[in-house]
């Protein structure tokens, strides 16, 4: 018998000791994730049917300042465009990008934004909580909490036409901003949706148990609020006048992606932006706690498993889909988070980009041929 070179025995010894390495690291590296078993709805398909993929969000013009980092939120006000950026600030460019004026610093990270009717700027700051923005340019405090628990993620705002309440979420009370890959894999259904009362300068919390709440829309007339739940691919609805007033139901259900942001164009179109579509991976494990656990450790050493895909719906007021707007090519505009419609045109930004961007809305509500 021909013996095995020593060289041969110490690689396979290396590759053992490698392999048992991964597995202990996978399986008992100390982390906070604590996931809950589900069983999502089976994806919608994106080869055919309601959401068949498509590039209608290829070729965006560029609108705005460059080289900002993560233009969030977005306000179209007198031709200019006001975002919040990576690192704290609010700022306000030229559609042309020929200006651009910081209007605060908040010191956290910016990601709602809804206009006061007494002019202030109202900022759902991540870090910070739910902020407000006077023409002065100084910065206050509005809430951090609700029935004394402290806000974790503050995500998206609305405000009423009657400047009476904000209405916002809390995406999470267990993880802070940039945890969202851990609070959507762990599924512990702790994001709420609150109201911030001006008058009295009280927050009411009007839902709890959301899977990661994240965007803002009031509805027609202001009869409800909708508030997406990014962890479970769908959008409730909380109503707030009528037969049904302090009740909650879906609005939307089985989404074919996460959904982000939420805007509504006053006449009957909401907006969702899609962070990026399922992923078979999230969906699969989604019954496997400990296998969960196993993909949030990997995720500390490995890039998060999301699709770069543009992606866009519009809903009319029944929930339907209205439009399906798509891009997956190379260089596309993606992650989008946020888009608004003013108008003639979609507006659009992104947690990502270095840049804002647009699309005629006779494009966006154009029939597939």
């Amino acid at each position: 018998m021909k013996p095995v070179a020593p060289r041969r025995i110490k690689f396979h010894h290396l590759l053992l000791v490698v392999i048992i390495a991964i597995g202990a690291f996978l399986l008992l590296m100390p982390t906070k994730v604590q996931p809950l078993a589900w069983t999502p709805p089976v994806a919608p398909s994106l080869k055919s049917g309601l959401y068949a993929e498509n590039q209608k969000l290829k070729g965006l013009q560029t609108v705005g300042a460059l080289d900002i980092d993560g233009p969030e939120a977005l306000l179209l006000e007198n031709g200019s465009l006001i975002s919040g950026l990576h690192d704290g600030r609010v700022i306000r460019t030229a559609l042309d990008g020929s200006t651009l004026q910081v209007l605060a610093n908040t010191g956290g990270r910016p990601l709602g934004l809804a206009r006061h009717p007494d002019g202030r700027l109202i900022i759902a700051d991540a870090v910070k909580g739910l902020l407000a923005l006077d023409a002065k340019g100084q910065l206050s405090t509005l809430t951090t909490s609700a029935n004394g628990l402290p806000f974790g993620f503050t995500d998206d705002v609305a405000v009423d036409a009657a400047g009476r309440y904000a209405y916002f979420s809390d995406a999470t009370s267990r993880w802070g901003y940039g945890q969202d890959g851990e609070a959507v894999i762990e599924h512990g259904g702790d994001g709420r949706l609150l109201r911030y009362d001006f008058q009295t300068g009280q927050t009411e919390q009007l839902l709890d148990g959301l899977e990661f709440a994240n965007g803002i829309a009031l509805g027609p007339q202001e009869a409800y609020v909708l508030v997406n739940e990014t962890g479970a691919y769908r959008i409730s609805r909380y109503w707030l006048s009528g037969a049904k007033a302090g009740t909650r139901d879906l609005f939307i259900d089985n989404l074919p992606g996460l959904p982000d942001n939420l805007s509504f164009n006053g006449q009957g179109r909401f907006w969702v932006a899609l962070y990026a579509p399922r992923n078979v991976l999230l969906d699969g494990t989604a019954p496997y706690p400990l296998v969960r656990k196993m993909i949030v450790r990997a995720m500390t050493l490995l890039p998060k498993p999301v699709e770069k895909r543009g992606f866009v719906l519009g809903l009319d007021t029944q929930g339907q889909v209205i439009a399906n707007l798509q891009d997956a090519s190379a260089g596309n505009y993606a992650p989008i988070t946020t888009v608004r419609e003013y108008g003639d045109a979609l507006y659009f930004g992104s947690l990502k980009a270095t840049h804002m961007a647009r699309l005629p809305l006779s494009v966006a509500l154009a029939k597939a041929p």
